[in-house]
């Protein structure tokens, strides 16, 4: 267990983060290179995926790792028909966050001693988006926003976890929450379902926009598509937005989330131009 010297900020090496989509393994890969951030990708229970990112940008940028999920996970979930929770912690806080589409994202925050510092209206809020029972399901969300001695941060975030396997989620047992990114990762790399997926760079993606590549599905830009070609659109809009949003606040990480959704609509929109299809 990493020592309480080494826990010294929201950029420590306690830090670390997941990625939950619900959507198979085969579906995430292709949008997961939207993140530009070395990633491994898993299998989390039935219509469920994780995505264990490597950490570099609260690692070694100073970027706050609440910050940087949320960016990753509103990228994510525009250019992806299918919700993604984000999963966070680091010296001080904990928490999760849930991006669906354009819609608002909903999250809840705990201290690192597990009081609750969000609001019970989230909880109701998260519930309802991944389709919960309203009155069950939510009674053990409240539970989790109310004060127990007992329970810390990561135990928070597992007792969310609990409550969204009744929606078929189950991380591997190995992907603790409150562990570092790194030790993560390598938990992640010695699952035998464990797939690295990385940002095609330079000749790799220019043959694969060329080709029209299959595994990429119909939800990628360049694929020419009239679906391909409305999402297209969709992320240049949202990259605006986000990165209007972040250079006000001043935020690296939804600049970047900005950044990338621009770049990833734009691209696509080109393709669509310059290889129409009948």
């Amino acid at each position: 267990m990493p020592t309480e010297a080494g826990r010294t900020g929201p950029a420590g090496p306690a830090s670390g983060a997941l990625l939950l989509c619900r959507a198979v393994p085969g579906a995430v890969a292709p949008v997961a290179h939207l993140l530009r951030e070395p990633v491994r990708l898993l299998r989390a229970g039935d219509e469920w995926s994780v995505l264990v990112p490597e950490g570099g940008p609260w690692r070694d940028g100073g970027e706050p790792v609440d910050r940087v999920v949320t960016g990753w996970a509103t990228a994510l979930a525009v250019g992806a028909p299918w919700p993604v929770l984000a999963l966070w912690w680091d010296a001080d806080h904990a928490g999760f966050l849930l991006a669906s589409g354009f819609r608002r994202p909903v999250g809840f925050v705990w201290l690192a001693s597990g009081v609750p510092v969000g609001e019970d209206e989230a909880m109701r809020t998260f519930a309802a988006r991944v389709g919960l029972d309203p009155v069950l399901d939510v009674q053990a969300l409240d539970q989790l926003a109310k004060p127990d001695s007992a329970a810390d941060a990561p135990t928070r975030l597992r007792g969310l976890l609990a409550v969204l396997a009744r929606v078929g989620a189950s991380l591997p047992p190995e992907l603790a929450p409150g562990e570092p990114a790194d030790r993560l990762r390598e938990a992640a790399a010695l699952r035998p379902d464990s797939l690295p997926v990385a940002w095609p760079g330079g000749r790799e993606a220019e043959e694969r926009r060329t080709a029209g590549h299959s595994r990429l599905g119909p939800w990628m830009p360049w694929t020419g598509d009239p679906r391909a070609r409305a999402l297209a659109l969709a992320q240049v809009a949202a990259g605006v937005s986000l990165l209007a949003w972040g250079l006000r606040r001043r935020s690296g990480g939804w600049v970047a989330a900005g950044g990338l959704l621009l770049a990833n609509g734009t691209l696509g929109l080109a393709y669509g131009l310059t290889h129409p299809r009948d």
